[in-house]
């Protein structure tokens, strides 16, 4: 068992060290109360030695949904909007950030010394008492403290944990515990992986390299408990899973991006990410994608979808200037949305700073979904 004392050293140290990591990188100005800003570890010049996004590859399941390690960063993403037996609304997100310090394996003894880092975030909204919750960890690959594996598919920062069947991968099961709040989740696919961008190749910028490889599950049967402040629930829900692995995702005239993960009530889904040019609008590689409820689905361009705020909200601890409405229209399809916050106050107000939180769907078709915005500190043109 880790000791508190053990985790707070740790918690302290490796925030540190990933600062390090970022060297060389051209980060925005981040407000004193509120860390780093995400786009820091993923934007700046390529790391040499790392490999490189550069072309779509053939997907292989089980095998990537364990570790990349020659590639500099990595996640797994998982939210969702939960209802508890008794009606209550809640929102989720658990992710697993995987970053390297080095391309290169060290060769020591020591069973301490790993080349790979990893933080994990953990929130939950309560959207009737308009009350979200984040935490976070650190730690390093080595000790078995976190790791990630394709088979049996575990991906696990201390005790929180991701694990998967033996021979089949899904269900996952979903288990965290810190503070007041406790997670445990079953999650099940409605249907096979969604491939992003170009056949899994999902671009973020001009310059070669500035890619991911990217791919989701984007409708997620969940149940499970939730417990808060001691009263447990029994929850339902859909989940939706993104995984994504790169070294240098965004160019270096991007300033980060909103992402919409929608799951609408007639079984389509719908995602769309705004990558955000620094001097203000929309970058041309922003891209999306939309899953009818049959699991057939079409990539969508930055020209298929217009987006526009509509609402903000300024952050009372950073300052940020966040969107919290917007209008997302897909003329080809006839979508009309509204996308509106459930509560604004689900600001990730931890080392690295953005909003991450539930969102409700109307207009022409209905639903809920998640929405992500990393930080917007700079008074830019929406």
């Amino acid at each position: 068992m880790i000791t508190p004392l053990v985790r707070r050293l740790r918690t302290g140290l490796l925030p540190v060290v990933l600062m390090l990591a970022t060297a060389g990188c051209e980060p925005e100005r981040v407000a004193p109360s509120s860390g780093l800003d995400v786009r820091a570890t993923l934007g700046g010049e390529q790391a040499k030695g790392y490999a490189l996004a550069l072309e779509p590859r053939a997907f292989e399941f089980p095998a990537d949904h364990g570790p990349h390690p020659d590639f500099r960063n990595e996640w797994w993403y998982w939210t969702g909007n939960l209802t508890s037996a008794d009606g209550r609304g809640f929102g989720y997100q658990l992710t697993v950030f995987r970053t390297a310090l080095s391309p290169h394996e060290t060769n020591t003894e020591s069973a301490w010394r790993t080349r790979q880092v990893y933080m994990a975030h953990l929130a939950v909204s309560d959207l009737d008492n308009r009350r979200h919750r984040a935490y976070e960890r650190f730690s390093r690959g080595a000790l078995g403290l976190a790791g990630a594996r394709a088979t049996p598919f575990r991906v696990w920062v201390e005790d929180w944990q991701i694990d998967g069947s033996a021979d089949t991968t899904f269900p996952l099961r979903l288990r965290a515990v810190e503070g007041a709040v406790s997670l445990d989740l079953e999650l099940s696919p409605v249907h096979g992986p969604i491939l992003q961008g170009d056949a899994g190749l999902s671009v973020k910028g001009e310059e070669p390299g500035n890619a991911s490889y990217y791919y989701s599950y984007t409708r997620m049967d969940t149940q499970g408990s939730l417990t808060i402040d001691g009263n447990n629930h029994s929850v339902t829900g859909l989940s939706w899973f993104d995984r994504e692995w790169s070294t240098s995702a965004l160019g270096r005239d991007r300033s980060g991006w909103d992402w919409f993960a929608l799951q609408l009530s007639d079984g389509r889904d719908l995602m769309f990410y705004r990558l955000r040019l620094v001097q203000g609008g929309m970058a041309p590689e922003s891209a999306g994608v939309l899953v009818e409820a049959d699991g057939r689905y079409r990539a969508l361009g930055g020209g298929d979808v217009a987006l526009e705020p509509i609402a903000h909200w300024i952050s009372p601890d950073t300052g940020d200037r966040y969107p919290i409405e917007w209008r997302l229209r897909v003329p080809a399809e006839d979508l009309d949305l509204v996308i509106e916050a459930r509560f604004a106050d689900q600001e990730m107000k931890l080392t690295f700073g953005y909003w991450e939180g539930a969102v409700r769907v109307s207009g022409s078709a209905s639903g809920l979904g998640y929405l992500e915005m990393t930080r917007y500190t700079d008074p830019v043109s929406d």
